[in-house]
């Protein structure tokens, strides 16, 4: 996850105060609630509407997080309802209390159909011990023996741990799909590669864009292969998917995204976005001139050494990294005896 700051320009200098909101824009607010991990916040953002406020993710599930809710619906929320809830993608910091506030607060849930279906999936998934699956993906990615020995007498993380139940019944958002909300029109488009079917809002003045994760300033979000489909290939849906936003990107629109600071500049960002993951592939690619695991290749994808809870995020994008040149036709793999892939360039390329 590469530092980026040139080029771009942030109006915010801070987040606002835990349990109050900034206003950004016209009838946009937005609140920062915190997560318990190295990224320790996620930004939510709320639209005024005539019949309601429109609330943009929610965090994750904990007591804290519905006590900073209920603060804020109290105060600076409380002259209307909460009358619906738009989540951008299915990642437990974004979708965690999307049912108490459908469940609790009547709140109607639009998201699209990958995000509902997947999150509906997990909640209802809840796993004691590790999957054989998962188990298999985590040796083919050269996990050393020390730290799986230890996963394995460990209880995983369980979607439904920081996620509230889904109650039925929702409205798709999809891409290409117009929607009005907060007293303005907006154009949805969907990315992939951090999530699938990732939405973002682009308002039709030009003044703003919802981003979610997919328009991150200053780090790049997490591009993760997991044993669910483990030949996946999230690099080229994100590069892709960045390459198809570009024409949609303007210098004066102010990005709102899920983490860090609000900002302009999203052709920068994007053709930064892009060049951080080709310049990933390029170190690992040299480096695969030699056979490697996916684990071995962490300090050349992310020049530092990855410790504690970065290693299950740094597992699941050096593989995806390294399955993405394989898709490519740039490297080989060839199963050790223990399991693990060893990736390495090929010699006639």
């Amino acid at each position: 996850m590469a530092e980026f700051t040139r080029s771009l320009r942030y109006p915010f200098e801070t987040p606002p105060p835990e349990g109050e909101v900034a206003e950004v824009g016209d009838g946009i607010l937005w609140a920062r609630l915190p997560l318990p991990m190295a990224l320790d916040h996620v930004n939510v953002f709320v639209l005024d509407g005539k019949d309601g406020w429109t609330v943009v993710d929610t965090g994750m599930q904990s007591r804290r997080t519905k006590a900073i809710w209920q603060k804020l619906l109290d105060g600076p929320l409380a002259s209307k309802p909460v009358a619906r809830v738009l989540i951008t993608h299915h990642h437990p910091d974004h979708i965690g209390l999307a049912g108490w506030f459908m469940a609790e607060h009547g709140a109607a849930l639009l998201t699209s159909r990958t995000a509902w279906l997947t999150a509906r999936m997990l909640v209802l998934d809840v796993q004691e011990r590790p999957s054989s699956e998962t188990i298999a993906f985590w040796e083919s990615a050269g996990m050393p023996a020390d730290i799986l020995a230890a996963r394995l007498r460990e209880r995983p993380f369980n979607f439904a741990d920081t996620v509230a139940p889904l109650p039925l019944g929702y409205t798709r958002l999809k891409d290409g799909d117009r929607v009005d909300l907060g007293g303005r029109g907006w154009r949805v488009w969907s990315g992939d590669g951090h999530a699938p079917e990732h939405l973002t809002l682009w308002s039709e003045d030009g003044a703003a864009v919802l981003g979610g994760d997919q328009f991150l300033p200053s780090i790049s979000p997490n591009l993760g292969l997991y044993a669910t489909e483990p030949e996946a290939d999230p690099v080229a849906e994100w590069m892709a998917s960045c390459a198809r936003f570009t024409p949609f990107s303007k210098p004066d629109q102010l990005v709102l995204p899920g983490h860090k600071l609000p900002y302009f500049g999203l052709s920068t960002r994007l053709d930064q976005l892009i060049a951080n993951h080709e310049g990933a592939l390029a170190r690992l690619a040299a480096f695969l001139v030699e056979p490697h695991t996916a684990v071995e290749c962490f300090r050349t994808l992310f020049k530092r050494d990855i410790r504690g809870g970065e290693f299950g995020l740094a597992l699941v994008e050096a593989m995806a990294h390294c399955v993405h040149l394989w898709h490519a036709g740039r490297v080989t793999r060839v199963r050790r005896d223990d399991g693990a892939w060893l990736w390495q360039v090929r010699g006639d390329v």
